[in-house]
């Protein structure tokens, strides 16, 4: 069965897109810590990021690292923390998190409930940046 990642890799069901090429993609998290939460995925359907090939391990992250500049431009006073949990969905992924202290990557906090507007935005905002 597929996940719900590559639903999305597939175009199955729709996701705010901020960054793609032939073996990755990144969008905004349905269910972001804070604004600008984004995951950073291989299209290759892998449970657990170090299963990855060597190659293709480096190579998500050189993507996440591109993905991570977006972010910095479109939150400049603000950190972009990584994380690699593996527990949300059975799919490598990496959260890029804009923060400015420690407690707004705390995966017990409230997630945010975003209108789609509201998301619009926030892409444009990277995808602009």
């Amino acid at each position: 069965m597929s996940s719900i990642f590559t639903k999305i890799i597939n175009n199955e069901i729709p996701a705010y897109k901020i960054a793609e090429d032939d073996k990755h993609v990144a969008f905004l998290d349905a269910m972001p810590l804070v604004k600008g939460h984004t995951l950073v995925i291989p299209k290759q359907e892998t449970d657990l990021i170090f299963d990855l090939a060597t190659d293709d391990f480096k190579d998500l992250w050189s993507f996440a690292q591109t993905v991570a500049k977006k972010l910095e431009r479109a939150y400049p006073h603000q950190r972009i923390a990584v994380a690699v949990v593996g527990l949300e969905v059975p799919h490598a992924h990496i959260h890029l998190i804009p923060i400015n202290k420690m407690s707004d990557m705390n995966f017990h906090n409230v997630r945010l409930k975003l209108s789609a507007d509201e998301y619009l935005e926030i892409q444009e905002s990277i995808l602009n940046s």
